[in-house]
């Protein structure tokens, strides 16, 4: 697949560049991209919730009532999860959501993404840029001359591009990352992807 390499104004260079088969026209594997999106988002999760016990409370153990003749059912301490202020059953304990998935998963599933997205037009590359200062209008500029139909956009670049991130930062509909850190979420989680033309290459 051939696409046109995009100027900063939306304007074509006159150049294009071959997209990689093996990664935009490849075969997509529905399971493994969801696999990959389920193992990203869990690790998102603190899982620093907690609940006190009834081992945990500060009650009272002694016994309320008498044990039989009341017409109610029998009870001991204030700890009982029955009463306001008792331990709760089976409540939440801190953990880790996170689990093991194989690299060569993740692998096809940034490709199959990545290749969906491709076959929809929605994968463009763009010249290599830098600001000398972080520049919010300026990069908002062309984000909207490169995307025309709205949506998130997720601008790839090769290395670390400061002021280029600090210019995007403050944006909800865009989002800058390097070529190394592009993961699945961030993927399916825009409308459109814009490489840059050196990223290519290290991806």
């Amino acid at each position: 697949m051939r696409v046109d390499i995009l100027s900063t104004n939306g304007s074509s260079t006159g150049r294009s560049i071959e997209l990689p088969k093996e990664i935009f026209e490849a075969e997509i594997s529905e399971h493994s991209v969801y696999l990959a999106v389920k193992q990203y988002l869990a690790a998102q999760r603190q899982g620093t919730h907690k609940a006190k016990e009834k081992a945990e409370v500060n009650k009272s153990t002694r016994k309320i009532k008498r044990q039989k003749g009341t017409g109610t059912a029998r009870a001991g301490s204030m700890k009982n999860p029955l009463f306001k202020g008792g331990g709760r059953m089976f409540g939440p304990r801190p953990r880790n959501y996170g689990f093991k998935l194989n690299k060569k998963v993740k692998a096809v599933a940034k490709v199959s993404a990545l290749t969906s997205l491709a076959q929809e037009g929605c994968i463009k590359v763009i010249e290599d840029f830098s600001f000398d200062q972080p520049k919010t209008k300026d990069f908002v500029k062309i984000v909207n001359s490169i995307n025309t139909d709205g949506g998130k956009t997720l601008i790839v670049t090769a290395g670390l591009e400061k002021n280029v991130y600090l210019s995007s930062r403050n944006l909800q509909n865009a989002n800058v990352t390097e070529v190394k850190d592009l993961n699945i979420y961030q993927i399916l989680n825009s409308k459109n992807v814009i490489f840059s033309e050196s990223s290519l290459a290290k991806l």
